[in-house]
């Protein structure tokens, strides 16, 4: 399956595009104090006390170019990614990837007891890693470069600075962990739900024919001849194939894509085959 064409939005990463620069609006307009952060940040040492900061960190953003740069990534990224995983999975996996953020930047509770984690780095560096994982060798234009880069090298890039910086940059204002967070649960991520994926579709394998339909015994020629005049019966093959067409529908969008019909139709082969 191809990627959804670039400059378009899907429903979930346009919420979280506008969800993210309305609150950077109120943030620099309205609630210009530092209670916001200080409330909404997500600061390891007091986890267990204000425990929904591992949400709601991820839609602050210490400036304006922080801001941009997540929300440039996810709107790069995102769309094909929502759209090949389908969008209540990619909503889960956003999050899975911003709580595992959070998760690793407990590790800088040994530097600095203090420190506040901001940004939805490690979510969108999440969404990135699923790319990459779906499309390893499409191209990626990034500026100033003058060739693309396969989307492979790039993530690939992106954990190794991620991984020296956290290393060696402990003075630095970046929760590099945060980044490290994101690409390991969004990795752990992907394989699980890639297997739970490959093993809904051997569920619904159609078994063949010959197993399924008994085989009928021919009428006799004056009933045949006798029979009203209608239409032909759909074949039991063409059934099958329609459920290939789903099988493949749900391997590239989820089981959100499906329609009613489309939901109906497995329910009702699946209870057949339960029944021969």
């Amino acid at each position: 399956m191809r990627p959804q064409a670039s400059f378009t939005f899907t429903p979930w990463v346009r919420g979280l595009i506008i969800a993210n620069f309305v609150v950077f609006f109120l943030k620099m307009t309205v609630f210009t104090g530092p209670w916001l952060l200080d409330v909404f940040a997500f600061q390891p040492a007091r986890a267990l006390t204000r425990w929904w900061t591992p949400i709601t960190y991820m839609f602050l953003h210490d400036g304006f170019l922080h801001l941009l740069f997540n929300m440039l990534v996810l709107f790069v990224f995102g769309p094909a990614v929502e759209q090949r995983m389908g969008g209540r999975t990619f909503g889960l996996y956003y999050f899975v990837c911003g709580l595992g953020g959070a998760l690793l930047s407990f590790g800088l509770m040994l530097t600095a007891s203090s420190v506040a984690v901001i940004g939805a780095s490690g979510a969108v560096y999440g969404v990135a890693l699923a790319y990459a994982m779906f499309w390893p060798d499409r191209p990626i234009l990034v500026f100033p470069l003058p060739m693309p880069v396969k989307a492979k090298w790039l993530v690939i890039f992106l954990v190794g600075l991620s991984l020296f910086s956290a290393m060696f940059s402990s003075g630095s204002n970046v929760a590099h962990l945060a980044h490290l967070g994101g690409f390991l649960f969004g990795f752990i991520f992907v394989r699980v739900e890639g297997t739970v994926r490959s093993r809904a579709r051997e569920a619904f394998t159609v078994q063949p024919m010959a197993h399924v339909v008994p085989k009928r015994r021919p009428r006799p020629r004056a009933h045949a001849q006798a029979a009203a005049p209608g239409p032909t019966p759909r074949r039991d093959s063409s059934v099958y194939d329609e459920v290939d067409r789903v099988l493949d529908k749900i391997s590239e969008s989820g089981m959100d894509s499906l329609t009613p019909d489309e939901r109906r139709l497995l329910d009702d082969v699946s209870k057949r085959l339960r029944s021969n």
